[in-house]
Formats: structure tokens, C-alpha cells, sequence
């Protein structure tokens, strides 16, 4: 069964329609919810959690249907929300064990609960430091805490590495990712940096203007193309005539040559190639899709898996 689903949902304010007619089905798995400012992310999951109703059309989450069921999905899902929303006088410990007593965990149970939770998010050493002291990485792990600490069926994760250096990024995906390989939960995860979404994603869902445009199984947006991605250590332009002089179809994007594969020979023809010319092979490699090439209508992104 869907842990989400939409029929025809439809979402308009005055001059607006924030979703037209989306109709989409989110099975079980880490899935990315990619779109730009506008798109109609943050409406979507307004609608999902309950919290505003649909101009026209349905939705369920769980199983449960949004309009009727809103408590109930809420009190089964978890929501990590964008924007910076925690106390800055109380502790985390304090914070998390409030927030499993809302979601109607008893004291104990929401103590014992909270203390695991801020161990997994890697905040037990600092569970009990004011808030308002954190670093945008321990704020965001705050956030997430609380959206696991009543073991929702589903989670909803709204930008979660904003704001985040790369080192701090790459924790934080690696916590999404083990939500799901560790416990089970259902993973709905938002971002604007769409590499992120191809490292953890099972399945992307992409939207534009509260219209979809595709969704597919990651691996489907970046499988292997009929190109391959050339890197040379000099000599880009020359590299790139020599090769369509030997026959073979070439463009540029700055320092990448994208060449077409006619054959099994093709890798034979720019090896020798670029050796003939004296320079060196960076890289050699198939050029894969990327989920990017969605919204620039398959324009060519020249960046190899």
C-alpha cells in the first residue's frame, strides 16, 4: 500500500494554484520530493499533514484520508519543518521529551525514548546544553529528533541539510538514509540540492509550478546515457577536432567533451586520440543522467556517476 497518495489534488489561493491536479502514488523507501521555491513543496505537505485543505481532489497518507483523518496521520508521521522553530532556553532533552508527551507517549516511555533518539542523532553528549547555544548542524538534529522520537510510521523532512557545511551534509544524509535501513520508517524528504536526493533517494518525485513532471525510481533519472564524459590534461579544442575528424560526434561544456558512442571502439578511438596529440585522459567514462535534466528538458549535464 502508498504510505502517500494523490488524486487529482488540486490547491488555488487568489491568483494562485499552488497544485494543479497532481495525482501521485509514494510507495514505502526514502523518496525526494524535488521542486523549486514556488512549486508547491511546502503546500503539499501542508495538505498531507492535515493542516490545510485541498481546493479540489484527495489525498491520503497511510491510508488515512487528509480531510477526515488530520489528528490521526499527525499522531503516525513525523515532520522535521524548514525554518528554524526551537526554544532557545530549554535543553534538547527538554524539548524532545515535551514533543513525545504531545504526540501521547507516557513520561517514562517519552524520557527513555528521547535519550535514544539523541544518541542516534549524535547529540547525547550535548542533550542537556540550552538550545539557543547549538550550532546550525545540532539544531537541525534537534529537529529531526523530534520527528522520530514517537517511532512515526512516515517521516516528512523539509530541507533538512539546510544551512549545513559539507561535512555536516553528508552526516545528515547518512541519518535520513539509516531512518529507513535502520528502523523502517517511510522517508518523504524535500531539498533544492538535487545531488543530495540521487545519493539517498529509492524514488524522486518531481514537481514545477504544483504540476508533476516525472516520477520515477532514481535509478531511471541516472541511468547510463549513450555519451561518454572526456577530460583532458590540455588541448580541450584540439582533442574535440581531432575526434570529429576521426568520425565521432562531439560537443563541449567547458572542459568536458560529451562524445556519442557509436560502438564498442568508440573508447579505442578517443584513447589513441588524445595520446596521438600528447595529452593525458583525466576521465573516461559514461555520462549518466541526472535528475536536473528534468527541468532543463533533458539539456545535457555533462557530470559522470
Amino acid at each position: 500500500m502508498p504510505v502517500i497518495a494523490t488524486e487529482d489534488l488540486t490547491k488555488r489561493y487568489p491568483g494562485i494554484t499552488a497544485l494543479d491536479r497532481l495525482s501521485v502514488e509514494i510507495e514505502p523507501g526514502v523518496v525526494g520530493l524535488v521542486g523549486a521555491n514556488g512549486a508547491g513543496k511546502s503546500t503539499l505537505i501542508k495538505i498531507l499533514l492535515g493542516l490545510s485543505e485541498a481546493t479540489s481532489g484527495r489525498a491520503s497518507v497511510l491510508g488515512l484520508d487528509t480531510v477526515s483523518h488530520g489528528p490521526q496521520i499527525r499522531g503516525q508521521v513525523g515532520y522535521m519543518p524548514e525554518h528554524d522553530c526551537l526554544p532557545a532556553d530549554v535543553s534538547a532533552t527538554e524539548f524532545v521529551v515535551h514533543m513525545a508527551r504531545m504526540s501521547g507517549l507516557p513520561a517514562d516511555a517519552a524520557r527513555e525514548r528521547t535519550a535514544d533518539i539523541l544518541r542516534h542523532v549524535g547529540l547525547y553528549e550535548e542533550r542537556y546544553r540550552p538550545i539557543g547555544g547549538y550550532s546550525t548542524g545540532m539544531k537541525q538534529r534537534v529537529k529531526l529528533a523530534q520527528a522520530l522520537v514517537h517511532d512515526p510510521q512516515l517521516v516528512m523532512l523539509d530541507e533538512p541539510t539546510n544551512g549545513l557545511d559539507p561535512v555536516g551534509r553528508d552526516e545528515m544524509l547518512a541519518l535520513i538514509r539509516r531512518i529507513h535501513t535502520d528502523f523502517g520508517i517511510a522517508v518523504l524528504v524535500t531539498s533544492h540540492l538535487l545531488g543530495e536526493l540521487e545519493r539517498i533517494c529509492d524514488h524522486v518525485v518531481v514537481i514545477d509550478a504544483g504540476v508533476l513532471l516525472r516520477s520515477s525510481a532514481t535509478a531511471d533519472f541516472t541511468r547510463a546515457s549513450e555519451q561518454l564524459a572526456v577530460e583532458v590534461t590540455a588541448g580541450t579544442e584540439a582533442v574535440a577536432r581531432a575526434l570529429t575528424a576521426a568520425g565521432l560526434t562531439v560537443s563541449a561544456a567547458g572542459q568536458i567533451l560529451v562524445v556519442e558512442i557509436t560502438g564498442e571502439d568508440t573508447y579505442d578511438v578517443v584513447r589513441d586520440t588524445v595520446a596521438d596529440l600528447g595529452h593525458g585522459l583525466l576521465r573516461l567514462e559514461p555520462r549518466r543522467h541526472r535528475i536536473a535534466e528534468v527541468f532543463e528538458g533533458g539539456a545535457a549535464d555533462v557530470s559522470a556517476a
